[in-house]
C-alpha cells in the first residue's frame, strides 16, 4: 500500500468518526466498521495507528473521539467534499444522486488555494446539494437545530424540504423522480393514522398545484423546515 494510499484512507476514517460525531452517536469499532464496510479487525488496527498520530483518542469498547488536530482535518475534508458536490451540481449538470463517488476522490485534493477559490467562486455556499452544512473557512458551520424531521409535521403545517437524512443514489433518484428538491415548499393536507402516510400539496415546476403522497418511511428521511 503505497503513501498516498494510506493517507486517503486515514482521511476516510477520520471524516468517518466526524460524522458519527455529529449525529451524536459513538465512534465505535462496530459503527466505523459498518460506515466504512470494512471488517472489525482493520478499523481496530486504524484506530492505533490514527491515536499514534495524535489524531484520535482510542480506548478499547469505548470507541475513538477525535483531538482537536484531527477534528480540524476530518472539518477541512468535510469542507472539500461538501463544496465540490455543490460544484458539480450547480455548475456541471450533475444529479444530485451523482455527485458522492466523484466527490469522494475530489476531497483529497491538497490545494488550499484550489477550495477557497472554488468556495470563493460559487459565492460562499452554506450549504451542499443534500442541505448538509458546509464548513466555511474557520471551520465553522451553520446551526441546523431549527430542522425537524418531516414525519413530526402536523394537517395545515406549510414546510419547506431543506435537508435528507439518506444518501444513498437509489434514495436521491427517487426524490427526483417525486419531485422532491431541497426548498420544496409543501402543505401537509392530511397525515394518515393508519400507516403514516402524508396526503401532501405543492406546485409543480409549471407553478400548478398538485397533491402528492409520501409514505411514512420517505418522510422519515426528509429535514424541513416550518413556515
Amino acid at each position: 500500500m503505497n503513501d498516498s494510499h494510506k493517507s486517503k484512507s486515514r482521511q476516510d476514517y477520520l471524516k468517518a468518526i466526524l460524522s458519527l460525531d455529529l449525529k451524536e452517536v459513538k465512534a465505535s469499532t462496530s459503527s466505523i466498521s459498518e460506515k466504512l464496510k470494512t471488517k472489525p479487525a482493520s478499523v481496530t488496527g486504524m484506530f492505533k495507528v490514527l491515536s499514534d498520530l495524535g489524531l484520535i483518542v482510542y480506548k478499547p469498547y469505548q470507541g475513538a473521539v477525535l483531538t482537536q488536530s484531527g477534528r480540524e482535518e476530518a472539518i477541512y475534508l468535510m469542507r472539500k467534499h461538501r463544496l465540490w458536490e455543490t460544484f458539480m451540481v450547480e455548475n456541471l449538470g450533475f444529479g444530485w444522486d451523482e455527485v458522492h463517488e466523484v466527490a469522494e476522490q475530489l476531497e483529497h485534493v491538497e490545494s488550499k488555494q484550489l477550495v477557497d477559490k472554488l468556495d470563493a467562486y460559487m459565492g460562499y455556499p452554506s450549504f451542499d446539494p443534500h442541505g448538509d452544512p458546509i464548513p466555511d473557512a474557520d471551520g465553522n458551520m451553520i446551526d441546523r437545530r431549527k430542522l425537524v424531521q418531516a414525519h413530526t409535521l402536523k394537517e395545515g403545517d406549510i414546510a419547506s424540504i431543506q435537508g435528507v437524512l439518506g444518501s444513498s443514489d437509489t434514495f436521491l433518484k427517487h426524490l427526483g423522480d417525486l419531485s422532491i428538491r431541497l426548498g420544496l415548499v409543501f402543505k401537509v393536507k392530511k397525515v394518515f393514522e393508519f400507516d403514516g402516510n402524508f396526503l401532501v400539496e405543492f406546485n409543480d415546476d409549471k407553478g400548478r398545484s398538485k397533491e402528492h403522497s409520501w409514505s411514512r418511511k420517505l418522510v422519515e428521511q426528509l429535514l424541513a423546515e416550518i413556515k
